[in-house]
């Protein structure tokens, strides 16, 4: 949304010194640890962190305010500055996904030239430039990256009025949604050709909007795709139901004259669009879903609530166990407002995140507890926190977590204990 929802937390301004770098700064530090549930560790930034991708064997990226871009391949010990993009001085890079140590691709978040794709493929030594929002200068602004694998992905974005260069462009008010399955190379409009009244397929309903908090309000499993709004909707979409084939959902079949002006290629018009309603709270612009994630194609929660109020306990979870057709409150829902949710397959646990704390889940949502510091551990190891992606986590002020692996493991056990009794 543009407005000061798509900015819960304050940020301070970084004072590293990061603009206009062009070689990786590398800065070797010596962690504190706090040995709470967040293992806390040096950024050596004040940037606010929204952006962050763990790739495995150590490697992971995070992302955030003044054009701030970090990286470690060394599981969190030693976290290096990138250079900054070319222009991205005063970007707020609100997600960030990647593939290895080398490659990955970046988002700003931003009214108008101010939403952008970079992308790396020297470990950030250099950054090119290969996709700014199309509907700049008045509209559009771009709130989730998401990729299927190297070559497929998809950038949402706020609802539209399109550049009206063609009908494939659209000058109709929807979500903008563009996909690419070059790995960012070419980005190509998703159309909606059915156009129907608000509500329906692509078509917002009033001044609804996407969160750009987490960098998660949308996601894929099974082939299907979710996106959650704030007016507390989830907009699902099948993609594909041969994994062999997703790839030609992304690429148009049928062009009917009508060439985008940016990819210079047609338009791909996606319909069949299911859109239910959560029982999250939609009231007014600082509310609604912030995180989507579905462990299977079936099992999925939604998270949120209102910023505004960080420490209201209603209507900031949902769970649903038939691929987001129904969507059901949890029994006892998380502290408070909630930015990001993530699932631990090994201990089959969930976790959400916020300002004011953090909260688990052993039952696919439908109870959450508070997951807090014990005794003699500081007292806010477990807040102001504003995205995840197992096991870190991160939030303002160059604030990153690295979960415990005791954290959830202890979780499990007394899920196993339960189940026996």
């Amino acid at each position: 949304m543009q407005s000061s929802t798509h900015n819960p937390l304050p940020y301070t301004a970084p004072t590293m010194g990061l603009v206009g770098v062009l070689l990786l700064l590398a800065v070797t530090v010596t962690p504190t640890t706090l040995h709470a549930q967040w293992d806390m560790e040096e950024s050596h930034t004040t940037a606010g962190l929204r952006g962050i991708v763990n790739i495995g064997g150590g490697v992971a990226w995070a992302s955030g305010t003044n054009g701030t871009v970090l990286r470690t391949e060394d599981g969190g010990y030693l976290w290096q500055g990138c250079a900054t993009p070319p222009g991205a001085e005063k970007l707020d890079f609100r997600g960030i996904q990647a593939w290895d140590e080398n490659t990955a691709i970046v988002m700003s978040s931003g009214k108008g030239d101010l939403s952008r794709l970079y992308k790396t493929n020297d470990g950030c030594r250099t950054w090119t430039l290969i996709l700014t929002n199309p509907d700049a200068p008045k509209d559009g602004f771009f709130d989730t990256l998401l990729f299927l694998d190297r070559n497929l992905g998809l950038v949402f974005g706020d609802p539209a009025h399109g550049s009206g260069h063609n009908p494939v462009e659209g000058s109709y008010y929807a979500f903008r949604i563009r996909a690419t399955h070059d790995g960012g190379t070419t980005w190509t409009p998703v159309s909606d050709p059915e156009r129907n009244s608000p509500g329906k397929n692509l078509m917002p309903i009033g001044n609804e909007g996407l969160f750009a908090a987490s960098n998660s309000s949308a996601a894929v499993s099974g082939g299907w795709l979710w996106i959650g709004t704030g007016g507390g909707r989830v907009l699902r979409r099948r993609l594909y139901s041969n994994p062999d084939n997703k790839a030609a959902s992304f690429q148009s079949t049928i062009c009917a004259g009508n060439i985008d002006p940016i990819s210079h290629r047609c338009g791909i018009p996606w319909t069949d669009w299911t859109n239910t309603n959560t029982p999250l709270s939609a009231a007014g612009q600082s509310a609604g879903i912030f995180s989507l994630m579905f462990r299977t194609s079936k099992i999925g929660i939604a998270i949120g609530g209102d910023y505004q109020k960080p420490d209201q306990a209603t209507l900031n979870a949902a769970y649903s166990l038939d691929s987001g057709e129904t969507w059901h409150p949890a029994a006892s829902p998380p502290k408070g407002y909630r930015s990001a949710v993530a699932y631990d397959p090994t201990t089959k646990t969930w976790i959400t995140v916020g300002p004011n704390g953090t909260d688990i889940s052993t039952d696919d949502g439908k109870n959450w507890r508070p997951l807090k510091p014990t005794q003699g551990e500081p007292a806010d190891a477990d807040k102001n926190w504003n995205a995840l992606s197992l096991p870190f986590v991160v939030g303002p002020n160059g604030r990153i977590g690295k979960l415990r692996s005791t954290a959830l493991s202890t979780a499990a056990s007394r899920r196993a204990e339960q189940e026996q009794e």
